[in-house]
């Protein structure tokens, strides 16, 4: 085995941060990213009018609501470990992008607002993060306002998400009585609003300050003591073997939005999380990471990180070997040889050419349309496929047209291009051909329709259709006249056809008339 391959593999830290759209999910990743080096200065979501965006937030539309629509992945080096960030959106109607990012992932950060506790969109992704077994962090922000008993969080993740809670730290206070974070982890107390080392006060044997620490005698200091003596008593202990399979968190308390205990959560971080580990290839094959092949798989695509080129970038994350410019590799869907002459690296939207990476990496490549989202790509001559990445079924549809006929070249790009990134679904019309677009949510229709405009200068009519439950049938049991008004037949971009039916009765009507005919959810 290469051992220089080895060491690098050692070092990476690829995850994921997931919440609840508004329990400053973003604003962590900033704090990190200040720590990394890689910014100077942490610009929150809030801070509109100075023109301070989130640095992972590059996309016009995210600027201008706040929120994260895409998945940003961002890489910088950190106590001589390789971190790899992916800042997910929160928003539910972009759970898609967020369910095939986990899958790029070898554990995740949870972030919880200490006032809300956990939220359903928290919920929907823990479920996924937990059905791959990786490791999951929680940091409980928002120290800064007032928030509910310390005790309560970490109950409620036993109670709504069945993962048990370790505590790393402590708060004392919370809001304006906030005094500082007692860390068990580390036998110290770490003082709110101070800067430096000197904001550290190490703790006695026996976890106590000593008497000259004005913050000994304070009643809020004394009452936190004796939640620490409860939560080491009746509380879980730390345990790394239930940590590694995902069974329980480490659980920090601190605000993102004034940079404290964030850190703290960061040190213990890079030490505690795993290193890349196997992937199931090829239906029942262990694909170690130090595998000297490289292999990877595509988990996300963007169009038009750089508005003013046009570009396609199809973001890889690297599951073996390591990836050198110019390395030849295999499309394992086509067997098409490609060269991988251009690769980059991403500080969110600024980006850096790659010249190497190993397993845990994520790179991406400029494409000019040869990949799809879940294609295994691999070096060498033994084929390496990994699983299919999650695809969901649109629930809402819109009809589109362009507004200016005379822009139908540049209609026709933004839509192809744009599906291309997996968030909505394009259909045709099986008898008339007129588009139709099929999401998950509303909010992706809004942001089809932005990005149209501002990346193809193209204005779009848009047409909703509401709520259709959508069945793909057999070509060969096919009869265009089994449609009518109340289940559209339509083409998906692959040319298979499918009914959108108008609700569950539609269908039910559908399964008595043609009892022979077989619909099914997903090709």
């Amino acid at each position: 085995m290469n051992k220089e391959l080895l060491d690098k593999v050692k070092k990476r830290r690829t995850f994921a941060i997931i919440s609840h759209p508004d329990a400053g999910k973003t604003t962590i990743t900033e704090q990190m990213l200040l720590f990394g080096g890689v910014i100077r200065q942490a610009g929150t979501v809030k801070a509109r009018k100075t023109g301070n965006y989130a640095t992972s937030d590059w996309m016009e539309i995210e600027k201008k609501r706040g929120i994260s629509v895409t998945s940003s992945v961002m890489q910088f080096e950190y106590q001589g470990k390789r971190i790899n960030i992916l800042d997910t959106p929160g928003h539910q109607d972009f759970s898609e992008d967020t369910y095939r990012t986990l899958m790029a992932v070898d554990s995740a950060v949870m972030v919880i607002d200490s006032a809300k506790g956990i939220e359903p969109q928290t919920k929907k992704l823990f479920k996924v993060v937990k059905q791959r077994g990786i490791p999951i962090f929680t940091f409980m922000n928002k120290l800064d306002r007032d928030g509910r008993p310390p005790l309560d969080l970490i109950a409620e993740l036993e109670d709504l998400l069945g993962i048990e809670g370790v505590a790393m730290n402590w708060p004392i206070g919370s809001g304006q009585t906030l005094k500082g974070l007692y860390d068990i982890a580390n036998n110290r107390v770490e003082l709110y609003h101070k800067d430096g080392d000197d904001r550290f006060i190490p703790l006695d044997k026996d976890g106590k300050l000593p008497d000259s620490e004005p913050l000994s005698q304070d009643p809020q200091f004394k009452e936190t003591l004796d939640e620490v003596d409860l939560v080491k008593e009746a509380g879980n202990k730390f345990d790394p073997e239930k940590i590694a399979l995902g069974d329980q968190t480490p659980v920090f308390f601190g605000s993102a939005l004034t940079n404290f205990g964030v850190e703290t959560f960061l040190n213990s971080f890079v030490d505690l999380a795993p290193s890349p580990e196997s992937h199931t290839v090829n239906g029942d094959e262990e694909l170690s990471p130090e595998d000297p092949e490289f292999s990877g798989f595509v988990f996300k695509i963007q169009a038009n990180m750089n508005p003013h080129h046009r570009d396609r970038i199809a973001f890889v994350r690297i599951g073996s070997g390591e990836f050198k410019k110019g390395l030849d590799i295999t499309l394992a869907r086509t067997g098409k040889p490609i060269r991988l002459n251009n690769a980059t690296e991403f500080m969110s939207s600024e980006r850096v050419q790659v010249n190497d990476a190993v397993a845990g990496d994520i790179v991406g490549l400029y494409d000019t349309g040869n990949f799809q989202i879940g294609d295994s790509i691999y070096a060498g001559k033994r084929k390496i496929v990994y699983p299919a990445l999650p695809e969901f079924t649109p629930e809402l549809f819109m009809r589109v047209t362009a507004k200016n006929v005379m822009k139908q070249k540049s209609f026709h790009k933004g839509m192809n291009q744009l599906v291309q990134e997996g968030a909505i679904q394009l259909y045709r019309n099986y008898q008339t051909d007129e588009y139709i677009l099929g999401a998950v949510g509303q909010l992706q229709f809004e942001v089809f329709k932005f990005r149209m405009q501002n990346e193809y200068n193209s204005e779009v009519e848009m047409t909703s259709i509401g709520q259709r439950v959508a069945r793909w049938i057999d070509p060969e049991q096919l009869d265009p006249a089994m449609s009518n008004s109340r289940n559209l037949l339509v083409k998906d971009r692959y040319d298979n056809p499918l009914f959108l039916f108008e609700n569950a009765f539609a269908e039910r009507f559908f399964h008595d008339k043609y009892p022979d005919v077989k619909l099914t959810e997903k090709l």
